[in-house]
């Protein structure tokens, strides 16, 4: 059984802004231990510090996921000073905009570096002290681990090999009976810093393609999982749907995508591709939780309602039962009375020729 929130040790890399960050302050709010991670010095003081003026408990340790050290180092540290460690969570992430034409291979080198080396890395020094504590690993992926995304194909390949390194390790860990929990988070597009942070050779500030949702969600839904047994969670009913699509008809997707996959992506201002960033360097340019597209964010979504929720899930169920069943006896009384004897209507020669 997974110990409670307000009984874990958490690790968070990327810790210090969007989704990591939301993560760190919800479960210290709850009574966690957190282990923020992060490049920045500036901003993991700034987390640690935010999360003690709220009362929680936390360390920040400056460390970079592509190498392998400094993740030993992270957990190594985070067991002295709280003893072990119940949940790792591999959320740091980069991405950069462009057509695979334009991005360099340097650049591309580097997205998977992060986002995919980064994780084996994480998990290689977290899964000793996990399997210690019985405790879980989850993986921040995306939608665009069923779907490649234009402008983002490197991106979508990182994510991708998450999805696949993944299952593999579940029938791994299986096989040795060794007691960790493994879920995949896959976030539909998030209001967090990523995009404003994001290198781009678009000329123009990128953004996430609507619906986009908040970062509170994903929390949520990480937090369920670091106390429960899930295996793969979609955040946001956009990545639901992707993902349907393209099992059932990919040539539709691809239709789909090579309109709204290009546009869908432009705001109208510009940045130049010599434009601060965060994929070599932490990138001081948006921090905090939330991105700069608060006015479309979504903070509901009813495909997280119903899949998140038994009850209103049998709800909806009942509600389209009951629906179907209304429909039907609405029809038996009209089908019976077309056999039923009955007065005789005679129309008019135009009246005919009307209903003809």
């Amino acid at each position: 059984m997974a110990r409670p929130i307000q009984k874990q040790v958490i690790v968070i890399t990327g810790g210090t802004s969007g989704i990591g960050l939301g993560t760190a302050l919800a479960a210290a709010r709850r009574g966690a231990r957190v282990a923020v991670c992060g490049r920045d010095r500036r901003a993991l003081r700034a987390a640690v510090r935010e999360i003690r003026r709220q009362g929680g408990k936390a360390i920040g340790i400056r460390a970079d996921v592509t190498r392998y050290d400094d993740m030993k180092r992270l957990a190594g540290q985070t067991v002295r000073a709280f003893g072990r460690i119940d949940t790792w969570i591999n959320n740091a992430g980069v991405t950069a905009y462009a057509t695979f034409t334009e991005l360099s291979l340097e650049d591309a080198c580097r997205i998977v570096d992060i986002n995919f080396i980064g994780q084996l890395n994480g998990a290689k020094a977290a899964l000793p002290h996990l399997e210690r504590s019985r405790g879980a690993l989850i993986c921040i992926g995306s939608a665009l681990a069923d779907r490649g995304m234009p402008l983002q194909s490197v991106y979508s390949a990182s994510k991708h090999a998450l999805k696949g390194w993944i299952d593999a390790l579940r029938l791994e860990l299986r096989k040795e009976r060794i007691p960790v929990r493994v879920t995949l988070i896959k976030p539909s597009a998030i209001n967090t810093p990523l995009y404003s942070n994001a290198k781009t050779q678009l000329g123009i500030l990128p953004r996430p393609i609507r619906p986009v949702y908040d970062p509170h969600m994903v929390v949520k839904a990480i937090l369920r999982a670091a106390s429960g047994n899930v295996r793969d969670v979609h955040v946001g009913g956009s990545g639901k749907l992707l993902s349907i699509g393209e099992r059932i008809n990919p040539q539709i997707v691809d239709r789909v995508l090579q309109g709204y996959g290009f546009a869908g992506h432009r705001t109208r201002r510009p940045k130049s591709s010599r434009a601060a960033n965060n994929l070599y360097r932490p990138a001081h340019t948006v921090s905090g939780v939330h991105g700069e597209f608060g006015d479309d964010e979504h903070r509901h979504s009813l495909y997280q309602a119903v899949a998140t929720h038994p009850m209103i899930a049998l709800g909806v169920v009942a509600g389209v039962v009951a629906a179907v069943y209304r429909s039907r006896e609405r029809v038996k009384p009209i089908e019976e009375a077309r056999d039923a004897p009955g007065p005789v209507i005679r129309l008019s020669r135009r009246e005919t020729a009307r209903h003809t």
